[in-house]
């Protein structure tokens, strides 16, 4: 089943490239008592996700933190040397936004949103997706129904909190 609007997001640990290496990063914790924008690429580096989806998202921080939004999370099915890597080639990382992997696809699997795209060399990757989490409950979720990322992207987020 597919993730929706008034769920409670799963647990999950996920990770990221610290100063030190690599760190694990308990999701669950992170969003207790917080607002948080997560949005969900299908691949790092891949145009769409570096030309239009993460770049929505961090030419919109000041605006998301002007509503309250306490932190901007990006999520792919990557490893966490690809997100330090995809974060600091973007910017995003200089900017805000903490890219964290889902290395093993496990998360992406729990919300009920890989899938697989041969032709284009994707295997249990994630769907492109937004969401608005308020203390762990999805309060705006927007899937992205397309190639692009029209109705992901940070702007239609934004609007919609």
């Amino acid at each position: 089943m597919t993730i929706s609007k008034g769920d409670r997001l799963p647990g999950a640990k996920l990770l990221r490239m610290g100063a030190n290496g690599v760190e694990t990063v308990d999701l669950g914790a992170r969003l207790r008592g917080r607002k948080v924008a997560i949005f969900a690429v299908p691949a790092a580096f891949s145009s769409t996700c570096s030309r239009a989806h993460l770049p929505s998202f961090l030419r919109n921080t000041a605006a998301f933190a002007a509503r309250g939004v306490d932190e901007i999370i990006g999520i792919a099915v990557n490893d966490p040397h690809v997100m330090g890597a995809w974060g600091e080639a973007t910017g995003a990382t200089a900017g805000g936004i903490t890219l964290l992997a889902d290395a093993d696809g496990a998360y992406t699997r729990a919300l009920g949103l890989a899938f697989d795209a041969p032709a284009a060399g994707l295997f249990g990757r994630s769907r492109r997706y937004a969401m608005y989490v308020v203390d762990g409950v999805v309060e705006v979720f927007n899937p992205e129904t397309g190639k692009g990322c029209e109705t992901s992207a940070g702007e239609v987020l934004l609007a919609a909190i």
